[in-house]
């Protein structure tokens, strides 16, 4: 029974316990608190509410004012409080209701004395007012017109400019994110990070713009209830409490402008929140950070400023102490500032100077003059901060991922670029030599960024007209400032690595049969996976050597064909050699045997390949021109009609040109490397096909016919 006794005791006891922490749990979920909290702001707004309740909530608005500030002022940047007009919404909608609480209290209980609607609202209007209603109106005029007139009207203006902005930039920043991700500069991840970023940067001063006109409209909603209570209070006094209007007056206007004091308080501070965040979209680093570094980067500005108060002291009439002080102070900054400036500078000197000599001098051997660079870029003395560019990507950065690009798209590993200096040439022109032999230049202007317009119309910007060194196709420089605006109107924006860059790539491409070695076709054969070695094997060097394979690949490679393939490459070439030993004749198999991604390559935005042909008596004039076997055979034909095969290429391929076709030159397999020897000297990026390459799934549109 004492067993039975104690078991019902805990049972009982521990009933309050459980319901309790059931509570405590329910309460720990952050919806429930919001809700819970929404739901009482609306409350209030229906129901009475005590009055030192309302003491509370006063205080609570305050509290979260002032937090709201200091988070503003701590962040690193504003989508780090993207949850702000959220936040914007809520306080204001607490206020307003906290605004109409007091409303209640005041003109229901405000004959009764200073401490009818709280000790907070008796407070405001006896510190501020001292006792007189009529100091007190025109402290509150103040507030809400600084509030409405200066920083909320500033604010919304900011807000709406930067969402139009925000939106206008984002086609030009999606397609710098994808132009990174296509040269290999980001992955797939850093690219969905940054739509990401932007698509939030987008959302949030969208939000903001919206959100500036909750702060106005809270300003006119306060000083529009501040009317209404003095006027409605007064009339309650007078008709209904039987006070005189003077006492009704004094009273109500009291209460009613220590009740504004109490909200536009916390309502300036959040507007100014709401400035400093919508300001703060080009600074990095929280506020204090930014400011005093930036202000303090320039000791002659306060030295300026210290003179300047100096010469304010010594003017009749005015005080002299606190401008004698703070130009002092200004002085003193600028004398501290400068001299740390100037000891950064000695220390940076010696250490690159204490560098420069702890490195050993090494002669370099007389047999270093005899090896040649296979690519090498020679700067002028102008461009070599783009070495070490802080703005933007470094050249070394982009040749490294051009140089993955490469390998991916061609399956060819590009030799190592080196890059020097040149004082022999233009201080602003670079020079680009494959195995010393110059194959481009260019000249850049490295503080400006290039524009063109892919339309081909002129660029309506200020700058310095000029032409592209890649395409030759009419540019212009431009002001760094006008990114935007050139993005916005259309116009391709790059920066002076890129241009480097991109006409480093279109001449490797040019040149990639030179480039690719013996040495290099022999790494590329050793790094096959293990099981692709017994092919190898097999093929090197009973049926061909590697020089064979290389005159391949470079024929491959000569016509922009991606060797990356590189085991169907060599199946290509050991069926090719059970029946003929010609390189070209095995260039041509290969071909065939890759003919679905020579199509696939070929193949324009609609999906087909656009094809012009040869007429049945060019091909019969090309066959009949053919002479000798083998690695003897040779195309003889007359000049004359050398010159009229060339006329009528090149008028069908400008046509279909302008008309905006790409088209592929289609000939039988046995003329095909002919036709394309002779087009390869005045249209090397026109592709020549035979039909042996167009992939049987394929398809294809005839233009016309030569």
């Amino acid at each position: 029974m004492a067993d039975t006794g104690n078991s019902g005791a805990n049972a009982g006891g521990t009933g309050a316990p459980a319901w309790l922490g059931q509570l405590a749990r329910t309460l720990r979920r952050g919806e429930i608190m919001l809700a819970g909290g929404l739901i009482f702001i609306l409350a209030v707004l229906i129901l009475p509410m005590p009055a030192w309740m309302l003491d509370i909530c006063l205080a609570f608005s305050i509290t979260a004012s002032v937090l709201i500030l200091m988070v503003v002022l701590f962040i690193q940047k504003p989508l780090d409080f993207s949850t702000f007009p959220t936040v914007l919404l809520i306080v204001t909608m607490t206020r307003l209701s906290l605004n109409l609480a007091s409303t209640r209290l005041i003109l229901t209980y405000g004959h009764e004395g200073s401490d009818a609607a709280g000790h907070v609202i008796e407070a405001f209007g006896g510190f501020i007012m001292a006792g007189n209603y009529v100091i007190g109106l025109i402290v509150f005029a103040i507030l809400v017109l600084v509030n409405f007139v200066v920083i909320t009207k500033g604010s919304g203006r900011i807000a709406e400019v930067s969402a139009r902005f925000s939106l206008d930039a984002m086609p030009g920043k999606q397609m710098a994110i994808d132009a990174d991700l296509s040269a290999g500069l980001i992955d797939e991840k850093d690219a969905r990070a940054r739509r990401k970023a932007l698509e939030d940067e987008s959302n949030f001063f969208g939000s903001m713009d919206g959100a500036a006109k909750f702060v106005r409209g809270d300003a006119i909603a306060g000083l529009i209830i501040t009317l209404i209570n003095i006027v409605g209070g007064i009339i309650i006094g007078v008709a209904q409490q039987d006070l005189s209007m003077g006492d009704a007056a004094k009273s109500y206007t009291l209460l009613t402008v220590g009740d504004g004091l109490v909200t536009q308080v916390p309502a300036l501070i959040v507007s100014t929140a709401a400035g400093m965040l919508v300001t703060k979209a080009g600074v990095d680093g929280s506020t204090d950070k930014a400011l005093f570094s930036q202000l303090s980067s320039y000791p002659a500005a306060l030295g300026m400023a210290s003179f300047l108060m100096a010469t304010m002291a010594v003017l009749p009439g005015i005080p002299a102490l606190p401008f004698l002080l703070l130009a002092g102070l200004a002085g003193g900054g600028a004398f501290l500032i400068a001299r740390r400036q100037r000891r950064v500078t000695v220390e940076a000197v010696a250490e690159q100077a204490q560098q420069a000599a702890a490195a050993p001098v090494m002669e370099e051997p007389i047999s270093t003059a005899l090896s040649i660079d296979a690519v090498r870029i020679e700067l002028g003395y102008g461009l070599l901060g783009l070495i070490n560019a802080e703005q933007g990507h470094r050249l070394t950065d982009q040749i490294k991922a051009l140089r993955r690009q490469l390998a991916s798209e061609m399956g060819f590993i590009l030799p190592a670029v080196r890059i020097q200096d040149n004082l022999q040439i233009n201080a602003n022109s670079y020079v680009v030599r494959v195995k010393e032999i110059e194959a481009g230049r260019g000249d850049l202007r490295p503080n400006m960024l290039l524009v063109m317009d892919p339309r081909g119309d002129k660029i309506n910007l200020a700058g310095e007209e000029t032409v592209e060194p890649t395409f030759g196709l009419p540019a212009m420089w431009v002001d760094p400032t006008l990114r935007e605006e050139a993005l916005f109107r259309g116009y391709t924006v790059v920066d002076p690595s890129t241009v480097i860059t991109t006409h480093l790539t279109e001449l490797i491409k040019d040149n990639m049969s030179e480039l690719l070695s013996h040495a290099e076709t022999q790494k590329l054969l050793d790094e096959l996976p293990k099981e692709h070695q017994k092919l190898v094997a097999d093929l090197i060097p009973g049926q061909i050597s590697v020089s064979g394979v290389q005159r391949v690949l470079q024929a491959l490679l000569g016509e922009r064909v991606s060797i990356r393939d590189l085991p169907n490459v060599l199946e290509g070439i050991a069926e090719a050699c059970g029946y003929s030993r010609n390189v070209t004749s095995i260039t041509e198999h290969v071909r065939a045997r890759l003919a679905r991604q020579i199509s696939d390559a070929s193949t324009d935005q609609t999906g087909v390949i656009p094809i012009l042909t040869l007429s049945p008596e060019w091909e019969q004039a090309f066959s009949d021109a053919l002479h000798g076997d083998g690695e003897e055979k040779q195309l003889v034909m007359a000049p004359t009609t050398l010159q009229q095969f060339i006329q009528l290429v090149r008028q069908a391929f400008e046509r279909y040109t302008i008309m905006g076709e790409s088209p592929v030159l289609l000939t039988s397999p046995a003329i095909r490397p002919y036709v394309r020897s002779i087009i390869e000297r005045f249209r090397p990026i026109t592709t020549v096909m035979s039909q042996n390459e167009i992939h049987a799934r394929a398809r294809i549109r005839t233009l016309g016919q030569i």
